[in-house]
């Protein structure tokens, strides 16, 4: 059979609520589009039945792909769905759909070409955020200025959930990656970097999500020690091994 134009990747970790609604609305724009597509669910280390439910929708949907993967961890998820994808594009998509899944087609051909990696940004020129706090919003930019001194200087919005990666760079990527949690966006695009990949950066609609799983405080120590971990390995040579 031959391989689907694009791999839609949802990483869903407790995610019973908002699976369902996700999943129509991905699978109803699909109906709409002239490509062929896949969608991957990788559930990690759920207590509740998003696992069940996933398979549910496997039952009506023969293009979704449910995968259970016992190890926690969102950059785990992504990274076994992605490996394990077939499409020629595979874009990874939070399961809260805080991006409306509408804005996809600006990940993809026709409308961007010239690119290994096409990341969404709430930062971009164009880019508008819908609902979102004040306190939630100046946090977000205080990280990012955290990680572009610490490690990605130009890139504004590296952790929105919403990221396109050509097939043909997937493995050098993903096979060298070692952060299997949140930071995990981070040490990819420092890989890309360092291949010299196209990364672009693409304004987006974005619709804050009250049932956000995101820790600020937390996340931002987290990322902090990550980053530095990054350094380490590359100091070591980690990153080396494969152009």
């Amino acid at each position: 059979m031959a391989s689907p134009f694009l791999s839609i990747i949802v990483p869903a970790h407790n995610e019973e609520n908002r699976l369902p609604r996700t999943l129509g609305q991905i699978f109803t724009f699909l109906e709409d589009q002239s490509y062929t597509a896949e969608v991957i669910i990788v559930e990690n280390g759920s207590s509740d039945r998003t696992l069940e439910l996933a398979q549910e929708f496997a039952v009506r949907y023969p293009n979704l792909i449910v995968i259970h993967e016992e190890q926690r961890g969102k950059g785990n998820a992504v990274r076994r769905g992605v490996l394990e994808a077939h499409g020629e594009y595979r874009f990874i998509c939070d399961a809260d759909l805080s991006m409306p899944i509408e804005e996809l087609q600006k990940f993809i051909p026709p409308a961007l070409d010239d690119f290994d990696i096409a990341i969404a940004s709430r930062e971009a020129p164009g880019a508008i955020r819908y609902n979102e706090p004040t306190y939630r919003h100046w946090g977000g930019r205080a990280i990012n200025l955290a990680i572009r001194t610490l490690i990605l200087p130009g890139l504004n919005d590296t952790q929105c959930g919403f990221k396109c990666f050509r097939a043909d760079v997937t493995e050098r990527l993903f096979r060298q990656q070692t952060l299997m949690g949140w930071s995990f966006d981070i040490e990819l695009l420092y890989l890309a970097r360092r291949k010299r990949l196209r990364v672009r950066e693409i304004p987006i609609h974005w619709y804050f999500e009250a049932e956000s799983k995101v820790n600020a405080v937390r996340d931002a120590l987290r990322m902090i020690g990550d980053i530095f971990r990054i350094h380490i390995n590359a100091a070591r040579g980690k990153y080396d091994l494969k152009p």
